[in-house]
């Protein structure tokens, strides 16, 4: 263990005080309390947390109780600036040095940093490995050490990279500060070599389950790719989904796809400058496209928690990377549809570049994964008890039905296929097990080829025996005899597929043999939906709220849920605050968001309770004109005396957003505002202009088409005289 820590003891009290006052959750996740605990005490820890069980929660919070400065080591440069504006939104001084800094804002970073004025710095581990940061450390007071994404430190995972070797030096230079070590994908194997790599000292472990109870897994045979994608979307409307594919030209031929029908979408690869990719990727983080279109460079790329679906188009390579890319849905907790599009030919292609790894161990490690996912999207048995067992962990229900994934809910049905699999495997043995998939298939159907006449297989009593169906129906067949390994695929360069003892037992008639498809939509059980539920909420409200989150988020240049996770508003438009003090009851609205934003939703809910007095079922205007009146009176006397915006905002202690906000309500209630006050009369004209020509559905292009004659808050003003004028 590291050295046990001067500072005094934090009670029960003040970390439940923390958690809702600088966060706003009511309640600890599971296993959250005790690693908070575990680093307040000093400990080291290694955690194995599911993507969205709310690792980052587990270092903030300790940071912001601990003096001095937590160190977060991530390979996600790209997510770094989110990551800080997402922590700096609930009032922790954070930030971030990486390569995208200029050399001002990089100095600022370290003035700060040996000022002892930030409570959180994220670093990507190439750069802590430089000597001089090292030493900039030596002489700063350091709270703790985050690794997150650890798995990166394990030449057994999924994801090994070589700069987090340099990560061992920690424990071994600053001795006294306790490090967490965090990741949402690791087997027991990885997670030893993980705690021995970094050399950990009796860590605080924890293995939370694996189970995302609120993702619900689906498996469809793969025909026509494309259409089978476009429905997926179409049947999702406004939802955000990641769609995975293997190749830059599939991702670039599927974005494109997607944009002649009418689905915004983007593409998101190595192929692509970086500027374009991040430009692509803030796209979708802020909503401003539906569908990002990405190869597994994506994969550690998104930190969005409003995902509704993930798909893959072709088969991922190991269970690790499918967890891990399913996991970037539903991080906000609430349901999320993950669906694996799976054909043979992704089983060739994936066994190809196995091959041709030159390390034989490494070679077998791939290979056994890549059976593994085979096994998983093939085999008739409830998808989440496979993820789970991979993981080492055993789904407990009260039955085997767990109520989210296509197996169980009755989306596929298993049926006999004993006969058909002798069928192959007769051909399989009767060739002497020395051809592959493809030669077996066409001896089973019949195919006429040259080779099959020159080898003289026209002959065998097994030529044509399965004509009456199709080729696919063959590949399934190999697929899920694959699977059940009941044949296995040698490691040549042209591999060719053998019998098992378990296949021999199905071929002399000792065992049966099944596969699983889809059911006809009339025999489907109804429901067939994720575990977790939202509950009842307004959805005209949430819409509302909405399009206030994204107005906000514009203006302050972050993501939209900086500002508040869909889960948060989805509460508001079910318990319709009337209040502040109602509002702040709300899960995820700490005392900085109340501050900053809490004015501007609670008059979107009074304004919508107005509109439509059916939503609310008592006293819906008064209460919430009564309830913001003793802040938004405070902004009105302000108007009243001649003030300006800015000045208005330093005397409130509040965003000048904010009060743009309370200006563009008092418009809207048709109090006499006087807008040139606060804007110019040209600026006022040219803004009018560019909203009529442009729309008034969203600030920024109208921001941007003005080439910064004018910002945000007066833009906002002008939109609520127009409104007003239109609407009388």
């Amino acid at each position: 263990m590291p050295d046990a820590p001067d500072n005094p003891p934090i009670a029960a009290e003040q970390l439940d005080d923390a958690l809702r006052h600088v966060f706003g959750f009511r309640d600890f996740r599971a296993n959250q309390r005790e690693i908070v605990q575990a680093l307040l005490a000093g400990r080291d820890v290694f955690a194995v947390m599911p993507t969205g069980g709310g690792k980052s929660l587990c270092y903030q919070l300790p940071a912001y109780l601990l003096p001095g400065t937590a160190v977060v080591i991530s390979p996600l440069i790209s997510l770094m600036k989110d990551q800080v504006d997402a922590a700096q939104a609930n009032g922790l001084q954070a930030e971030y040095l990486n390569s995208s800094l200029a050399g001002a804002d990089r100095a600022r970073v370290l003035r700060r940093l040996h000022e002892g004025e930030l409570d959180l710095l994220y670093i990507a581990p190439e750069r802590f490995a430089l000597p001089e940061f090292l030493d900039r450390l030596d002489g700063v007071q350091l709270s703790l050490f985050a690794i997150d994404e650890a798995h990166c430190v394990s030449e057994w995972g999924h994801d090994f990279r070589p700069d987090y070797l340099s990560l061992s030096v920690i424990v071994q230079r600053f001795t006294h500060v306790p490090v967490a070590a965090f990741t949402a994908t690791a087997t027991p194997h990885v997670q030893q070599d993980i705690t021995e790599r970094l050399g950990l000292r009796e860590p605080f472990c924890v293995r939370a389950s694996f189970d995302r109870p609120n993702l619900f897994y689906q498996v469809v045979p793969k025909s026509d790719v494309e259409g089978q994608i476009l429905d997926f979307v179409r049947a999702r409307p406004n939802e955000a989904g990641i769609i995975y594919r293997t190749t830059r030209d599939s991702v670039a031929g599927t974005a494109a796809h997607l944009r002649t029908q009418g689905i915004a979408a983007l593409p998101y690869h190595a192929g692509l400058d970086n500027e374009k990719r991040q430009a692509n990727q803030e796209a979708f983080n802020r909503d401003q496209v539906q569908v990002i279109v990405a190869t597994v460079a994506f994969g550690m790329g998104i930190d969005k928690p409003n995902v509704r679906f993930v798909l893959h188009a072709d088969l991922p390579k190991n269970i690790e990377s499918y967890y891990q890319e399913t996991g970037r849905a539903g991080r906000d907790g609430e349901p999320a549809h993950c669906l694996l599009l799976y054909g043979r030919g992704d089983t060739a292609k994936i066994r190809y570049f196995i091959n041709n790894i030159e390390s034989v161990p490494e070679r077998d490690i791939a290979s056994q994964k890549l059976n593994d996912m085979i096994a998983f999207a093939a085999v008739n048995a409830c998808r989440r008890r496979q993820l789970l067992g991979y993981f080492g962990e055993v789904y407990e229900s009260e039955n085997d039905n767990c109520s989210s994934c296509d197996v169980c809910m009755g989306d596929v049905e298993r049926v006999d296929a004993t006969t058909e699999a002798r069928m192959l495997m007769s051909a399989i043995a009767r060739t002497e097990e020395r051809f592959g998939v493809g030669h077996i298939i066409d001896i089973v159907v019949g195919a006429n080829t040259d080779r099959i006449r020159r080898l003289g297989h026209d002959q065998l009593p097994t030529h044509g025996v399965g004509k009456e169906h199709a080729r696919p129906y063959w590949g399934l067949i190999v697929d899920n005899l694959l699977a059940q390994e009941c044949i296995e695929q040698t490691a040549e360069q042209y591999p060719t597929l053998r019998l098992t003892p378990k296949g021999r037992d199905v071929l002399f008639g000792r065992r049966a043999f099944s596969v699983i498809r889809q059911r006809q939509a009339s025999k489907r059980k109804k429901n067939a939906a994720a575990a977790v539920t939202v509950g009842q909420y307004d959805e005209g409200l949430f819409d509302r709220l909405r399009s206030l989150r994204r107005e906000l988020a514009e203006s302050q240049n972050v993501p939209p849920y900086i500002i508040f996770s869909d889960r948060t508003l989805r509460e508001m438009a079910r318990e319709l605050p009337r209040n502040l003090t109602e509002l702040r009851a709300i899960n995820g609205v700490g005392d900085r968001k109340l501050e900053q934003y809490g004015e501007a939703f609670l008059a979107a809910v009074g304004e919508y309770a107005r509109d439509d007095r059916t939503h609310v079922q008592a006293e819906p205007a008064e209460p919430v004109r009564a309830a913001r009146g003793e802040t938004f009176e405070q902004t009105w006397a302000l108007v009243q005396q001649g003030l300006g915006l800015d000045e208005i905002a330093r005397q409130r202690g509040l965003k000048a957003e904010t009060i743009a906000s309370h200006l563009e309500r008092f418009v809207l209630e048709g109090r006499a505002v006087d807008i040139e006050a606060f804007v110019e009369p040209d600026t006022r004209v040219e803004i009018e202009r560019l909203f009529t020509e442009l729309g008034t559905a969203s600030l920024r292009p109208v921001v941007d088409a003005g080439q910064e004659k004018f910002d945000f808050a007066q833009a906002r003003l002008v939109r609520a005289a127009l409104h007003k004028r239109m609407n009388p």
